[in-house]
């Protein structure tokens, strides 16, 4: 008996995905786990859900971007003479906040850097500053290199624009935030781990200064496949 009715419910549950699915029963984006994401949103409960399938579906994942705020423009597919590959890749110009210089990115990460900056990077600021961030400081995303720059070992995340490190954050009254005051209590420190917080729930990998020397200064953050955040 119990075996029928689970299959029964398993069926209910199939069909009413199918009528969403298929447009024949509206529900609000925010239940509907097949709409695009929209990061201006706060998280609802099936943000996780369309995280991943934006990670899978190229063109689900530029629906989301083209309704982010983020500005860019298409790059034709090239590979490098070192064997780099770069496949779907965009120029991120700018999005609602200015960034130092354009950079290449996947869409993944694109829209991770968008769902960074609207739940948590401008929340934050205002919140510790009373102000918001005007500029995102960063040190690339493209580089045809190993992990660390090791001569042998797998690709870094940065050989197909998949990763990008962040330096630094330039509130509107000018203000800098640097990664010099990472440790102790100030509220320069309290905003960078606030961030670092929030970056792990919008990059499949976050790593920080607390991480090794060479992240003294930045933090990485990329879309690959593993979820790691240190």
């Amino acid at each position: 008996m119990g075996a029928r009715i689970g299959g029964l419910a398993l069926l209910i549950v199939i069909a009413f995905g199918y009528a969403v699915y298929s447009g024949r029963v509206a529900v609000p984006d925010k239940w509907n786990p097949f709409a695009p994401l929209d990061v201006r949103e706060p998280p609802g409960p099936l943000t996780s859900i369309k995280l991943w399938r934006i990670a899978h579906d190229h063109a689900l994942c530029m629906a989301a971007l083209d309704r982010s705020g983020i500005a860019y423009r298409p790059v034709a597919d090239s590979s490098t003479p070192a064997g780099c590959e770069l496949k779907d890749v965009l120029r991120v110009t700018q999005s609602d906040v200015e960034y130092s210089g354009p950079f290449l990115a996947t869409c993944p990460l694109a829209l991770g850097m968008a769902l960074f900056e609207h739940q948590t990077l401008q929340p934050a600021a205002e919140e510790i500053f009373g102000e918001r961030v005007r500029k995102i400081e960063h040190v690339g995303s493209f580089a045809c290199r190993n992990v660390n720059n090791q001569e042998e070992g797998a690709r870094s995340q940065h050989a197909s624009a998949n990763a990008i490190d962040l330096s630094g954050f330039v509130l509107e009254s000018g203000r800098r935030v640097a990664f010099a005051r990472w440790d102790g209590d100030s509220s320069d420190a309290m905003f960078l781990h606030r961030l670092h917080d929030g970056a792990c729930r919008a990059f499949n990998t976050t790593l920080g200064p607390d991480y090794n020397a060479l992240h003294r200064m930045h933090f990485h953050v990329d879309m690959g496949p593993y979820r790691l955040c240190r």
